[in-house]
């Protein structure tokens, strides 16, 4: 089958309800239930065909019930405003795994949703900062978080540890970070202190 020639490089926080360190890198389950969490991602290059991508924002909230593997998510996705309709269609093809191998992070994902609330196209403020473990993200009214280092619980310093899977679908190296963050609306949480990952995502 051939497929649309599509690409995207990205700046990409998320943060999610577990403990630091995710579960779902190490193949186990997750800490907390449900499994739910906030992204966000900065598109620094892309493009699906002749669409150009450069610039665009994206960002979502989410909800498993049990492991991701298992299903029955919930993705509620937020679209950068600023987007034409043909840049809209290309994230929905891209980020719903559609015209691509079901062997990409985007179509794994996709596997797993079951309920996908109607998107919200919105601003997004987006800062990234992957030396400093840090960065926010805001929709306003619909969701928001704060990254910040993780803190030595007795000295108080900044705690700096990466995650580098060998074979990893989601991304080749992620920057540890605690993460404050909520959303409302379509998908209700609110979480403090929990896991998230900053990382370039090629």
């Amino acid at each position: 089958m051939a497929y649309t020639d599509w690409m995207i490089r990205t700046k990409q926080i998320g943060a999610c309800s577990c403990d630091y360190g995710c579960p779902c890198e190490f193949n186990a389950p997750p800490t907390r239930l449900p499994c739910e969490g906030v992204m966000a991602m900065e598109i620094t290059e892309g493009h699906y065909g002749d669409v150009k991508l450069d610039g665009l924002r994206v960002a979502g909230a989410y909800r498993w019930p049990g492991p991701v593997h298992e299903g029955n998510g919930t993705w509620w996705s937020v679209i950068d405003r600023r987007a034409s309709k043909e840049q809209v269609d290309a994230l929905f093809t891209i980020l719903g795994g559609q015209d691509q191998e079901p062997t990409t992070g985007f179509a794994i994902y996709a596997s797993t949703i079951a309920n996908e609330p109607d998107p919200v196209f919105a601003d997004i403020d987006f800062e990234f900062d992957l030396d400093k473990r840090a960065g926010k993200f805001a929709v306003k009214n619909i969701l928001e978080a704060d990254v910040r280092p993780i803190r030595n619980p007795v000295t108080g310093e900044a705690h700096h540890i990466a995650i580098r899977p060998h074979r990893g679908f989601e991304f080749r190296e992620a920057e540890m970070a605690s993460a404050t963050f909520w959303s409302k609306g379509e998908l209700d949480q609110q979480h403090d202190g929990r896991f998230a990952a900053i990382s370039f995502v090629t």
